[in-house]
C-alpha cells in the first residue's frame, strides 16, 4: 500500500482524533494520503491538521494508482464515497464513527489493529453488487450518477394517496404493487431501509437482490427475492402527475408516465474486510442477535 485517498463528511466533524490517528498510522509507513477537499478544509478550520495533505474533489481525481479508500463516518459516508471511485475498482475500508454501520465496520478503537492487518495482507476483498437505473423517455437528472450500492426506491410525492408500482421480471407481469413505494435493494441495502419495511437480510455475496414493497395495501404482498441478473420493468400510477426516484441517497422527481428500467450494475464495489471482522460478526452486533441469556455458551 503506497498511497490512499480518505473521504468523511463535510457538514460535520466528529473524527479529530479518528483522522489523527489514520494519518498517523499511514505516515509512518509512508504512505501517501490525499483527502477529498471539503472535508480537508473543514479539518483545517478545526485546527485538526499538522501538515498539509494533497486534495481531491470528483471521480476524475482519482485513478486506479490509489491502493484504497478509506472512509471515516457511517454508512451513509460509504454510500457518498462511491460516487468519487465508481468503476476504478478502488477498494473502500470504512471507520465506524457514526451509529450502526454495516458498511461501515471498523471501529474506532481497532484502527490501529485495521490497518496492520490490511499491511500484512491479512483480509479479503468483499465484492458488492450494484444496480443501475434507465428510464423511457430518457432523463439525464442522474446524469452519469445513475447507480445504487444499496437500494433503489420508487415512492410517492406530495401526496398521502397510495401508488401503484406495475412490475415486470425480464417482460413477464409479476404484479402491481399498491403502497406507498417500492424498494428494490442489493444484498448491501439487504440490511437497511428494505429491512425497516421487513425485508430479508441477505448476504453480501448472495446474487439476488429483494423487491421489498413500502407499506403495502394488498397484505398479501411479500417481499421476493430474485437473481441479480433479473431485469426489472416497473411502471406507476398515481393521483399526482410525479413520483420520486432515489438511488441511495440521491433523489429527483420523475414524470408518473415514465417507465423505469432496473437490473445490476457493470461493476462492483470492493470492500475490504480485515480478518477480525466478518459479515456474521457484524449482524450480531448490529441486531443483538444473541443477547438472549439462553445462547450464552462456554465459548
Amino acid at each position: 500500500m503506497k498511497k490512499v485517498a480518505i473521504y468523511g463528511q463535510s457538514y460535520s466533524i466528529s473524527a479529530e482524533k479518528e483522522i489523527q490517528t489514520l494519518l498517523k498510522i499511514l505516515k509512518e509507513h509512508n504512505i501517501v494520503s490525499f483527502i477529498e477537499k471539503e472535508f480537508y478544509e473543514l479539518l483545517i478550520a478545526g485546527n485538526n491538521l499538522d501538515e498539509k495533505y494533497s486534495t481531491f474533489s470528483r471521480f476524475s481525481d482519482l485513478d486506479a494508482s490509489f491502493d484504497v479508500l478509506f472512509t471515516l463516518g457511517g454508512d451513509g459516508t460509504i454510500l457518498r464515497a462511491v460516487t468519487y471511485i465508481r468503476d476504478l475498482n478502488i477498494p473502500i475500508l470504512g471507520i465506524n464513527t457514526g451509529r450502526l454501520g454495516f458498511l461501515a465496520t471498523i471501529n474506532k478503537t481497532a484502527i490501529e489493529e485495521s490497518i496492520h492487518l490490511l499491511l500484512n495482507g491479512d483480509y479479503t476483498i468483499q465484492e458488492r453488487t450494484l444496480l443501475t437505473v434507465k428510464t423511457d423517455p430518457i432523463t439525464n437528472k442522474f446524469s452519469e450518477l445513475d447507480f445504487a450500492l444499496n437500494e433503489v426506491t420508487i415512492a410517492r410525492k406530495n401526496t398521502t394517496s397510495m401508488i401503484g408500482v406495475n412490475t415486470c421480471l425480464n417482460e413477464e407481469y409479476l404484479t402491481n404493487y399498491w403502497a406507498d413505494g417500492l424498494i428494490i435493494a442489493t444484498p448491501t441495502g439487504s440490511t437497511g431501509y428494505s429491512l425497516s419495511c421487513n425485508g430479508p437480510v441477505i448476504s453480501p455475496d448472495s446474487k439476488n437482490v429483494v423487491i421489498t414493497p413500502i407499506a403495502p395495501h394488498n397484505l398479501n404482498a411479500r417481499p421476493m427475492v430474485i437473481a441479480d441478473d433479473t431485469q426489472i420493468k416497473l411502471t406507476i400510477d398515481s393521483r399526482e402527475k410525479d413520483f420520486l426516484i432515489s438511488l441511495d441517497s440521491r433523489i429527483t422527481t420523475v414524470e408518473k408516465n415514465t417507465i423505469v428500467y432496473i437490473e445490476k450494475a457493470p461493476f462492483t464495489i470492493k470492500s475490504i474486510i480485515p480478518k477480525n471482522q466478518s459479515f456474521l460478526q457484524t449482524l450480531r452486533t448490529k441486531l443483538l442477535w444473541g443477547e438472549d441469556t439462553r445462547n450464552e455458551t462456554n465459548l
